[in-house]
């Protein structure tokens, strides 16, 4: 009788000591902000990478963690006011140093920037069309410059760029006025000695900026252009990135932010793109603060995504649902087990 009834208490502490490790498991990867019934509000940017890769990141937290999500239209200014004040939660894809009131917002607490959503950075330069060094035998495409390495071979091509304009000089596509990108041009320009031989073409918007690219590659013109990825002209279309000087922390703070007159030549350093996330959900959400942290594309693949976005017309959803379908692996390193199991079951 006595080891019967000893058995049974074995069991039940047993029983009760498994409930409670699932108990806690459940708990510890609970979200604390979803499960009151906030709802975590996203600003919306205006460009594709980042609607892409904020869809990605709802999707987990609606399918994963339960929560509820919604997202609101915004400039970079109006983002980052509405997370410091908190009626935004998220903004998704800040280009780490390269906006000073972020930065200043940072500093002083108001606001948490977390992550590095592109492995190894996003890279930045002066690229031309691959079939310019290549050729392209499928659209009948010769090579027209097969030894162009660097930006500083560039003197030599300049009658292959010509500007439009002042024939006699070739055409460097730079940033429109006002873009960081933009100033760092011109003193590069300086640095590399090529402003005797090209002009400094300033487009007057990013999406004139892109026509004149996208009507480049269509026609098979040489085209002399600055870009940055991930972005989705350089998912559409096959470019090579010219070489320049290794980075230079020296020579940098000569040209980014500087009108020093001698500037030295610098390669821009990999920029991390980030997430912004209010003080409020910070504090109170460790598990979705970790997925921040872990959320994490490679270059290639966000660039065959934006490609595919373009082409097909693709919503940002869509695009994020079909991605996490393709990719199931890479969910993995981003959450916890059960979450991992919630979303994939979702995308059957």
């Amino acid at each position: 009788m006595f080891n019967c009834i000893a058995r049974r208490i074995v069991v039940g502490l047993v029983l009760g000591a498994a409930a409670l490790a699932q108990n806690a498991h459940a708990a510890a990867t609970d979200s604390a902000w979803c499960a009151s019934g906030k709802p975590v509000k996203f600003a919306e940017m205006g460009w594709d990478s980042a609607r892409f890769m904020t869809e990605v990141i709802r999707y987990v937290l609606e399918k994963g963690y339960g929560c509820k999500t919604d997202q609101t239209p915004g400039t970079n200014a109006i983002a980052l006011q509405g997370v410091v004040m908190n009626d935004l939660n998220v903004m998704v894809e800040y280009w780490s140093g390269r906006t000073p009131a972020y930065e200043s917002a940072a500093r002083e607490g108001k606001v948490r920037i977390l992550g590095s959503l592109i492995s190894g950075g996003s890279v930045e330069g002066y690229y031309v069309p691959e079939y310019v060094i290549k050729g392209d035998p499928a659209r009948g495409i010769k090579p027209v410059a097969p030894e162009l390495r660097s930006i500083t071979d560039l003197p030599k091509y300049k009658d292959l760029f010509a500007d439009d304009e002042d024939p006699s000089k070739g055409r460097l596509y730079n940033c429109p006025i006002g873009w960081q990108c933009e100033a760092d041009t011109v003193q590069k320009m300086k640095a590399y000695k090529l402003d005797n031989a090209f002009t400094d073409f300033h487009p007057g918007s990013g999406p004139a900026l892109d026509s004149a690219i996208e009507s480049a590659y269509t026609r098979g013109k040489p085209i002399l252009f600055y870009y940055w990825e991930p972005s989705t002209i350089l998912g559409r279309f096959k470019a090579v990135r010219l070489a320049e000087p290794a980075f230079n922390e020296a020579c940098w703070k000569t040209i980014n932010g500087s009108k020093d007159g001698n500037p030295c030549g610098s390669a821009s350093p990999p920029t991390a793109l980030r997430i912004v996330v209010s003080n409020a959900l910070y504090s109170a959400d460790p598990q979705i603060v970790g997925l921040f942290e872990k959320v994490q594309f490679p270059m290639e693949s966000i660039n065959a995504v934006l490609a595919r976005m373009a082409s097909a017309k693709t919503p940002p959803r869509q695009a994020a649902i079909d991605f996490l379908k393709a990719n199931p692996d890479m969910l993995s390193h981003w959450v916890p087990a059960d979450v991992l199991s919630k979303v994939r079951s979702s995308l059957q």
